[in-house]
C-alpha cells in the first residue's frame, strides 16, 4: 500500500467539558456557605445579575422592575424627597439648623470672638465634640474583639515582666506556643536562636507557664497536668506518680497504678477522677474561629398517612434574577463590538446560573426522596433498623451517574424528628446475615455493639469473642477483627480495661 496525504472526512461524538458544564458540577458539591460566597461573587461581577430576597414570583416577574419603588410611586416620591433639605425637614419635623451650640463648627465660633471661644480640639472621637462616627478613632475602635491566645498571653507578660530581655525571650516563647497552648518549639533551640543560655530561657518559660489559663506552654500532656495540679495545691508525691505514669491511666491499669503511687483503690479512682477534670489543652478557649452552625439543605417530616413530606430548605437556595429591562436599556447604549460581546457574555453567564441553581436544587431534591424511600425504617423506628446503601443503587433508581450523586451528598445536610444528619451517613456497608437473612448495615451494627458494652455490668463484661456470638445470635454474621474495628471507632476501650476500670469504680462507690 502506498503511503501518501489525503483528506478524510470522519463524523464521531465525543463529551465536551464547556465551562458552563464545569460550573454546574461544581456547584453540586458546594455547601450552603460555600454556594453564598459563590453567587456572592457572581452577582459581583455580573452586572444582569440580582438578587430576589422578596416573595417568590412567577418566572418573569420582578425582573423587569427597574428600581426597588417602581412599582409604589407614592414610596418612590417620599424617598426621593429625603435627599431634599426641605423633604428632611419635612418629614423629621425640624430644622436642620437645630443643633445645639456646642455642635456648631469650630469656624462659626471663631467668628464671634470673645475671650470664653475655644477652638475644638480633634481628640480621640474626631473634630464634632465627641461624636462617634469621625475618622478611625470612631465608635468601632471601642468595640470589644475576642482576644486570640497570643494576644492574652503577651498582655499577662507585659505585667509580668519589666526587664527588656526578659521580654524578648517572653515573646519568643509565646509564638512558639500553638493553638493548644502546648510550647510546639524545643527550649535549645529557641535559646541557640536568641544567642542565650538555656537556663535563662526556661527561667522566663517558668513565668510564662505561671500565666491564665492554667497549663499553657507545657511542653507535653504530664507537664501541662503538673501546672494546673500545682495552681490547685494537689501535686503531692502520689499526683506526682500518677502524672508521671500517664500510660497506666490510658490503659486503665489501677492495680499498677495503686503499686506506683503507694494508695488505696479509692484513693486511685479519686486521683484519677481529679486527673479527668483537668484540661489537656488549654488553648482551645482562645485558638480556632467560632463554630458554624450546620444548616439543613432538606426537611423531613411525617404526613398524616404515614408516608414522608420532603422540603428544600429555601434559606440554601439563593434565588437570582437576570434583569432583562436593564440589558435590553445597556444593549442599545453600547458603543463597539467589545461592549456588545461583554454584554452578551453576561447574559448567557447570567441564564446559565439561574438554571444551573435551578437544576441543583432538583437534584437535590431528588436523591432526598431516594434516600428517604430506601431508609423508610430508620427514620420511623431508629438507627437500628439503618439498611446497607450505596451510591450505585441511588444512582440507578434516579438514572444518574455515581459521581453526581457523591457531589450531591457531600457537605448536604437533611433533618428530620431523629436530628440533623449528613446526607453521607445513610450510605453504609452491608453486614452479612446468617442463613439467608437480610444484610444489616455496619452503622446498625455498630449502634448495636455501643448498646451491648453500654448495658453490660462490672461482672459480666463482653469480650470481642462474646460480642460475636450474641451477633450472631440475633442473625449478624460478623467476624471478631470487625467488632475490634467498630469498637476501636467509637473510641470504646478493650474489655480488660473496661473491667479494670468498673472495679475500680464500683470499690470506689463502697
Amino acid at each position: 500500500m502506498a503511503m501518501m496525504p489525503r483528506m478524510e472526512l470522519r463524523q464521531g461524538q465525543s463529551l465536551v467539558m464547556t465551562p458552563q458544564l464545569l460550573q454546574a458540577i461544581k456547584l453540586l458539591q458546594l455547601s450552603h456557605l460555600e454556594l453564598q460566597n459563590f453567587v456572592d461573587g457572581e452577582l459581583e461581577r455580573n452586572p444582569l445579575l440580582e438578587r430576589n430576597d422578596g416573595p417568590e414570583v412567577p418566572p418573569g416577574g420582578g425582573a423587569e422592575a427597574e428600581s426597588p419603588h417602581a412599582a409604589d410611586p407614592e414610596s418612590f416620591a417620599r424617598a426621593e424627597s429625603l435627599h431634599t433639605q426641605e423633604g428632611m425637614e419635612g418629614r423629621l419635623g425640624t430644622g436642620l439648623d437645630n443643633v445645639f451650640q456646642s455642635e456648631q463648627p469650630s469656624a462659626a465660633r471663631s467668628d464671634s470672638g470673645g475671650a470664653d471661644s475655644l477652638p475644638v480640639i480633634g481628640g480621640a472621637y474626631g473634630s464634632r465634640g465627641g461624636s462617634f462616627e469621625d475618622g478611625p478613632e470612631g465608635f468601632e475602635s471601642g468595640l470589644t474583639a475576642e482576644a486570640s491566645l497570643h494576644d492574652h498571653l503577651s498582655a499577662q507578660l507585659d505585667l509580668a515582666v519589666t526587664d527588656p530581655a526578659e521580654r524578648i525571650i517572653g515573646r519568643h516563647l509565646i509564638d512558639a506556643v500553638d493553638d493548644s497552648g502546648y510550647l510546639a518549639e524545643p527550649v535549645p533551640d529557641i535559646a541557640e536562636r536568641l544567642g542565650i543560655g538555656i537556663e535563662r530561657v526556661e527561667a522566663v518559660l517558668r513565668i510564662v507557664q505561671s500565666f491564665d489559663p492554667s497549663g499553657v506552654a507545657a511542653r507535653d500532656v504530664a507537664e501541662c497536668l503538673a501546672i494546673q495540679l500545682r495552681d490547685r495545691d494537689r501535686f503531692d508525691p502520689a499526683m506526682q506518680a500518677l502524672v508521671a505514669n500517664l500510660h497506666l491511666v490510658a490503659k486503665r491499669d489501677f492495680a499498677a497504678l495503686k503499686r506506683v503511687c503507694g494508695v488505696d483503690d479509692e484513693d486511685v479512682a479519686d486521683m484519677v477522677a481529679e486527673i479527668r477534670r483537668l484540661d489537656p489543652k488549654p488553648g482551645r478557649a482562645f485558638g480556632g474561629g467560632a463554630a458554624e452552625t450546620v444548616v439543613p439543605d432538606v426537611f423531613i417530616r411525617a404526613a398524616p398517612d404515614g408516608s414522608w413530606l420532603i422540603d428544600l430548605n429555601p434559606d440554601t437556595l439563593p434565588r437570582l434574577l437576570v434583569n432583562q429591562t436593564y440589558h435590553a436599556r445597556v444593549s442599545r447604549a453600547a458603543r463597539n463590538d467589545e461592549e456588545k460581546a461583554f454584554i452578551a457574555e453576561c447574559l448567557q453567564t447570567a441564564n446559565w446560573l439561574t438554571r444551573s441553581l435551578e437544576q441543583r436544587a432538583r437534584t437535590i431534591l431528588k436523591v432526598a426522596s431516594e434516600i428517604v424511600r430506601q431508609q423508610d425504617g430508620f427514620f420511623a423506628y431508629g438507627v437500628e433498623h439503618l439498611r446497607p446503601l450505596n451510591l450505585k443503587t441511588v444512582a440507578d433508581a434516579i438514572g444518574m451517574h455515581e459521581s453526581t450523586v457523591s457531589r450531591v451528598t457531600s457537605n448536604k445536610y437533611l433533618t428530620c424528628s431523629r436530628g440533623v444528619f449528613e446526607m453521607k451517613y445513610f450510605f453504609s456497608a452491608a453486614i452479612a446475615a446468617t442463613g439467608y437473612g437480610e444484610a444489616h448495615s455496619a452503622e446498625a451494627v455498630r449502634f448495636r455493639i455501643k448498646q451491648m458494652i453500654d448495658d453490660e455490668s462490672p461482672g459480666d463484661v463482653l469480650s470481642d469473642d462474646a460480642i460475636v456470638t450474641r451477633l450472631k445470635a440475633t442473625g449478624i454474621d460478623i467476624a471478631r477483627r470487625t467488632v475490634a474495628k467498630y469498637r476501636e471507632s467509637l473510641r470504646i476501650p478493650s474489655s480488660m480495661e473496661r473491667r479494670r476500670e468498673k472495679v475500680a469504680m464500683a470499690a470506689a462507690g463502697r
